[in-house]
């Protein structure tokens, strides 16, 4: 097992300065067991952490280092632009050449406003959307994470629609008292009191669970029957599917869009934007106030058009055809290595397990399954999955080989431009491993103690 003191001797110092330890709940590891390395630097597809150990790093900061970490013209882009000031409290050229590169790569999306996370963005977009619509609730799915406001917060209930019901301490019952959850992949009724409803075109927080056939276009033509708007949470997907996002991958257009993480290049950052007279009721020119001191960072701006210009549908696309064979390699390479453990596959419940990885574009998903279980549709059965309790073991059993995951069954694999074929080879032979590992186990957990998907954390 690798030597890990010096990242537990930091790990003991934060829990008495920070609490639990962590700055976002995921990173405590209290899901998988044990204790957080500590990153000490990274670079292209690796990270190394405080005691030296290089791991090859799927995580690339939950989605935000598209280009993998350190890429030397985002760095020297930001450095540049540090020697001249890292914040000013005024307009900056650089906003508008982001917010332009945006809107260019977006159909329909005609304006946006940048903010510095993806939890202001998806804040911001609810307020602009009730003040436009003149109408207050809100209508979200059971395991998408829209991040940490009081009124998204909210969860759904065992798939039966649920008004109101706060998934943490703290969350007044008025301050959700407008949300409406139901079940993701199933088109809601909505009537005249609802003035939006949010949605992850792809949900990446509850795993990795496609909209089915017709979902998205039917949320648009619910909303438009009923006089709502539309709004995509593209903080994970946006310029990470392709060029334009969830929109341009599911040709559905939303009326109003939340971004991040790409877009800020690896820094703080989010947006929100849509058509022009529905961000026309924004604050100077309308009555929703919204504000920000560090809004549009220079740096932040920059790293962010510079990721932006690297890349085009061409790179987009090669990138999602050689993850796509990786994630059906990696599925052979797991059930391979459960059948080559003398122990047979792990059973649950009296049911053997296989393991799914499920793909879209260039995002992935690792998940446990009894066989002939169905497609996982919605947060019911990504619950179900995750309480198989195997993602720990396969977790622990990967990092022990130098191939950092995210310590949580709900989390996704986020692979960058600088993930090589050799980068993905190893991991198919260290998945065999690990999962011969696991199948070899004298205990199979029954039950998981993974955070809800509504609570990872660090998908803002």
């Amino acid at each position: 097992m690798p030597e890990r003191r010096r990242s537990e001797a930091w790990f003991e110092r934060a829990e008495r300065v920070i609490p639990g330890g962590v700055n976002s709940p995921v990173r405590s590891f209290r899901s998988v067991g044990g204790h957080p390395y500590f990153v000490e630097r990274g670079a292209g597809a690796y990270v190394w952490d405080a005691d030296g150990n290089q791991l090859l790093d799927f995580v690339q900061s939950y989605g935000a280092s598209l280009l993998g970490h350190a890429d030397p013209v985002v760095v020297g882009a930001v450095i540049d632009a540090a020697g001249r000031g890292t914040t000013y409290g005024a307009p900056t050229g650089g906003e508008v050449l982001l917010a332009e590169a945006i809107c260019d790569r977006v159909p329909g999306c005609e304006q946006v406003r940048l903010v510095s996370s993806g939890t202001e963005a998806t804040m911001s977009a609810i307020r602009v959307a009730r003040g436009a619509t003149g109408r207050s609730r809100i209508v979200k799915f059971a395991g998408c994470y829209h991040g940490h406001s009081d009124g998204l917060l909210a969860g759904g209930g065992s798939g039966v629609a649920t008004l109101g019901l706060a998934d943490s301490a703290g969350v007044p019952p008025g301050s959700v008292a407008d949300t409406l959850v139901v079940p993701y992949n199933v088109v809601p009724d909505l009537d005249a009191e609802v003035a939006c409803v949010i949605v992850e075109p792809v949900a990446a927080n509850m795993g990795l669970v496609p909209p089915v056939d017709g979902f998205l276009a039917g949320l648009r033509a619910a909303c438009d029957r009923a006089g709502a708007l539309l709004i995509f949470d593209e903080v994970i997907t946006g310029f990470r599917l392709g060029p334009s996002g969830g929109s341009g991958w599911s040709g559905v257009t939303p009326d109003l869009w939340c971004f991040g993480k790409v877009i800020g290049g690896g820094l703080p950052v989010g947006a929100f934007g849509g058509r022009r007279e529905v961000l026309g009721v924004l604050a100077p020119g309308g009555p929703v106030y919204q504000a920000g001191t560090l809004s549009g960072n220079p740096l932040a701006t920059v790293a962010g058009l510079t990721v932006l210009e690297a890349v085009d549908r061409t790179r987009y696309d090669e990138l999602s055809d050689r993850v796509g064979t990786f994630a059906r390699r990696l599925a052979g390479a797991l059930n391979d290595g459960f059948e080559q453990s003398a122990g047979g596959r792990p059973q649950v419940g009296g049911k053997a397990v296989e393991a799914r990885v499920p793909v879209v574009g260039p995002l992935f998903g690792v998940t446990f399954v009894p066989s002939g279980t169905g497609p996982i549709v919605d947060f019911d059965g990504a619950t179900a999955a995750a309480a198989t309790g195997l993602y720990a073991r396969f977790f622990w059993g990967m990092l022990e080989r130098g191939i950092a995951f995210a310590p949580g069954p709900y989390e996704i694999a986020f692979p960058s431009f600088a993930h090589s074929e050799a980068d993905f080879d190893r991991t198919i032979d260290m998945a065999r491993d690990a999962a011969a590992e696991m199948a070899a186990a004298s205990a199979v957990p029954t039950a998981s103690t993974a955070l809800a998907a509504d609570g990872d954390g660090d998908t803002r």
